[in-house]
């Protein structure tokens, strides 16, 4: 059954907006657990923009879920990893200045790079999964490094999804396949949300998980926080 992981960086950027600790980060992350979410995933960069490294550190030892810190492996975002030691963390290639995430590894380019950095979380316990674009080819790569799965990047299915469902879907579908023959888990995110989810479960629904925030913090202005993750579970587990 996929599991929700819900990312509450909107939730940071919202506080930092303002300074102070309105709305509260923390408090956040428990509420979405309350609330039915399976997983809560933050992604800190290097300026803090939204989540803070002091963050991450508050949130780990009160998430009672699955924890998934994402990011670019940098010196700093791997010693604070090592640190926490999450659940799972997903590797991503967002430059510095990067608005939002906007393109997967190259897992041949990067083979050595990211070897070293799956077998660096993985002496430390934690799942570590690699974020790439629906390329069998890559996803191949992926498990060469040593990943336990790979996060596929969702950015084009969700802007194809509209006019076409059924060939948005079909390069994800064949990433997935060859993931799957490759023994690796199966992550998806970016730009999942209520009306494009339910099509990519139904299609591929070996799905491990899918890490959704913009789309549930959006919603949740709208519907509430709890009526949000209740409607985003619905659409995985209704199909």
């Amino acid at each position: 059954m996929t599991r929700l992981s819900v990312n509450i960086n909107k939730v940071a950027t919202l506080r930092n907006a303002r300074g102070g600790n309105m709305p509260n980060v923390l408090q956040a992350a428990l509420n979405c657990e309350r609330f039915g979410a399976e997983g809560i995933t933050v992604h800190p960069r290097p300026d803090e923009r939204h989540i803070r490294y002091s963050d991450v550190r508050e949130i780990r030892p009160v998430v009672s879920t699955e924890f998934n810190i994402e990011g670019n492996p940098i010196p700093s975002f791997r010693d604070l990893v090592c640190e926490v030691l999450p659940d799972q963390v997903t590797l991503v290639p967002d430059a510095h200045d990067a608005i939002t995430s906007n393109a997967g590894w190259d897992t041949l380019a990067h083979r050595d790079f990211l070897t070293e950095m799956c077998s660096l979380f993985k002496s430390k316990g934690i799942r570590t999964s690699i974020f790439v674009d629906p390329d069998p080819k890559i996803i191949e790569g992926a498990a060469r490094c040593g990943a336990d799965r790979v996060e596929l990047y969702t950015a084009a299915y969700a802007e194809q999804y509209p006019s076409d469902p059924q060939k948005a879907v079909a390069p994800y579908l064949e990433a997935a396949k060859a993931a799957r023959d490759c023994g690796l888990g199966l992550n998806a995110g970016h730009d999942l949300n209520l009306d494009n989810l339910a099509w990519f479960i139904r299609t591929i629904p070996w799905t491990d998980e899918v890490s959704i925030g913009h789309a549930i913090i959006c919603d949740a202005l709208y519907m509430g926080l709890e009526q949000t993750i209740k409607a985003y579970l619905a659409q995985i587990k209704n199909f």
